[in-house]
């Protein structure tokens, strides 16, 4: 039963849309061999908006997937956002997920 998540919401820099696209699309690869993830959804909310929600089982997860990519969302920061990412630590009060 997913219980918590990571919301994370950026806007790309005007110039860096197309890569920060990119980004997203290259991150489902990684995620997938992640097995603490319960689900992970890469989401476009405006013409430069985006957002990224994880789900996990249980705090070890989530933390251990954390201590794995926010590295890397942290060195590609100033590059490609108009500001720091948002990343909100969230309970997750019900799911539909496949197979449930």
């Amino acid at each position: 039963m997913v219980t918590l998540g990571i919301l994370i919401r950026f806007e790309a820099k005007p110039d860096k849309v197309a890569e920060v696209e990119s980004m997203l699309r290259r991150a489902l690869q990684q995620v997938r061999g992640d097995a603490s993830t319960v689900a992970w959804h890469a989401l476009r909310i405006g013409p430069s908006s985006f957002a990224v929600f994880d789900a996990f089982e249980d705090e070890a997860g989530r933390q251990a997937h954390w201590d794995t990519y926010s590295k890397p969302l942290e060195a590609a920061a100033p590059d490609l956002f108009a500001a720091p990412p948002t990343v909100d630590f969230v309970d997750i009060l019900g799911a539909k997920l496949p197979g449930a």
